[in-house]
């Protein structure tokens, strides 16, 4: 059953479906090993996030999120979006900005995603995922914020976000850490 998020105007189902786990071959979800196997080439990964989109599709989820950290997820759900040839209107996509993905597809990597809310972090992710996403990027969030991090206090930050908005961009954020509440409010 499709709703509307909120007072965005964009059509989402109730649940949706997160590419964080699917689009990298390492991240922090337990049974990883048991679920995935030794094949975690870029190819296994797409053809089982491919697999994971169809199931959703079918079960009638509506509403797809990726962000930039998530390694290949966004390109990962183009590849499946241009395959399937769905219009425009049958998802809702959304991703995120502001960590980067470094792990260079190592299960070892010693760090996987670095953090940076700034402006040129913003405008470089912005680019980034309309690349891969094109027209179908309907909402563009701040990944993460906390009161700490002083994103919402940015003042390039904000005036980037609001240009976007006034483009046709449904911008938002989630919210992480001990103070989640407070973020909300401040935001």
């Amino acid at each position: 059953m499709n709703r509307q998020l909120g007072s965005t105007g964009l059509t989402v189902t109730r649940v949706g479906l997160g590419l964080a786990a699917l689009g990298r071959p390492s991240y922090i979800t337990l049974g990883r090993d048991a679920d995935l196997g030794a094949d975690r080439s870029v190819e296994a990964m797409e053809r089982r996030c491919h697999a994971m989109l169809d199931s959703a599709y079918a079960a009638g989820i509506r509403y797809f999120d990726a962000a930039r950290s998530y390694g290949s997820a966004e390109a990962f759900l183009a590849s499946w979006l241009h395959g399937r040839g769905l219009p425009a209107d049958a998802v809702t996509v959304g991703s995120k900005w502001g960590y980067t993905y470094t792990g260079a597809w190592r299960l070892d990597a010693p760090t996987h995603e670095i953090k940076d809310l700034s402006v040129e972090a913003l405008r470089r992710q912005l680019l980034e995922s309309r690349a891969l996403l094109g027209e179908r990027l309907r909402l563009y969030q701040v990944h993460s914020a906390t009161l700490e991090s002083g994103v919402l206090d940015d003042r390039q930050v904000l005036e980037e976000l609001m240009r976007l908005r006034s483009e046709g961009l449904v911008v938002g954020l989630t919210v992480s850490g001990p103070r989640q509440a407070e973020t909300i409010d401040r935001a």
